[in-house]
């Protein structure tokens, strides 16, 4: 195998992963949702925790998750950080798809307009773009610039949501959310690269392994402030638009990716990926507020003339 055959086949590895993680996520949300709800009195506290604990749905929902983990460390450790995060955004795609046809839900037409429409936008990013190149040590200098910089923006954005209104401080929330879980797939690539190298062994001696799980903790609470704080409608898009956004920087500065250098191209690209973020905001609008199954699709927002 030649050397650009190898490089095709790890790009198509990196996908192929990427979108078996945006499967995985997808199956694991809805699942665990339905488990929690599966019984009729409703349980609360430590009777919840115990029903759960002993609820083989709620724990293959988990497995699910786990397998979200494994199959985007693999496809960040195989393809670029600029392609793999963006194509996680396909999880609300999946979302969509499997609430329509497993728990038969009533979705409107728009909604999956905007589904069509964010998959169109990814895709014209991802091949008008060609992400390409990365390497897979990162200076600790860029390490520094990184940290410092996404932890300062990350502060910044939680001190704000503190002192701001409702719809505010969940938008704020969940944008540093957002920067965290780009952060952190930065860290699982460097992770993985470790792993590559020194296997499971010599993980443990490198530092990237305890940034993600420092990282993982940080966005999950973060992410979790978002959601009590204000509604999905809110939460959502930026949670899904500021990481892919955030992760491209990331990729470019740490690893070392590009894109090809023609003007015409980068509008293309630019423009596919606003058409991406746009079709996002759609379904997140759009689409039923819950996932209970008799919840009537949301009707999308009026302009007053006049």
């Amino acid at each position: 195998m030649t050397c650009s055959q190898g490089g095709r086949s790890a790009h198509v590895g990196g996908i192929v992963f990427a979108l078996l993680a945006a499967l995985c996520n997808a199956v694991s949300v809805i699942v665990r949702y339905r488990a929690s709800t599966a019984d009729p009195h409703r349980p609360t506290g430590r009777r919840l925790v115990g029903y759960l604990l002993s609820s083989p749905q709620w724990l293959a929902g988990w497995g699910a998750q786990v397998g979200a983990f494994v199959c985007q460390a693999v496809a960040l450790h195989f393809g670029q950080v600029s392609v793999v995060q963006p194509l996680l955004v396909v999880e609300l795609v999946i979302s969509l798809v499997l609430r329509r046809i497993w728990i038969h839900q009533a979705i409107n037409g728009t909604a999956w307009t905007g589904a069509v429409g964010a998959c169109a936008g990814l895709a014209v990013f991802i091949v008008a773009a060609e992400p390409r190149g990365g390497r897979p040590g990162p200076t600790a200098g860029h390490w520094a610039v990184v940290i410092a910089g996404c932890v300062a923006v990350i502060v910044v954005l939680s001190l704000l949501a503190m002192a701001s209104s409702s719809g505010w401080k969940a938008a704020l929330r969940a944008s540093a959310a957002g920067v965290t879980w780009a952060l952190e797939a930065a860290f699982i690539k460097s992770m993985t690269d470790d792993a590559a190298q020194g296997g499971v062994a010599g993980l443990f001696t490198h530092w990237p392994v305890y940034a993600v799980a420092v990282g993982g903790a940080a966005g999950v609470l973060l992410e979790q402030a978002a959601l009590q704080e204000g509604p999905l409608r809110v939460t959502q898009p930026l949670l899904v638009i500021v990481d892919p956004l955030v992760s491209v920087g990331l990729s470019v500065w740490l690893f070392g990716e590009y894109f090809v250098m023609n003007a015409a191209v980068l509008t293309a690209a630019a423009i596919g990926f606003c058409v991406m973020c746009a079709g996002v905001v759609v379904m997140s609008l759009t689409a039923p507020a819950t996932l209970d199954a008799d919840v009537a699709p949301t009707e999308p927002p009026r302009i007053r003339s006049g």
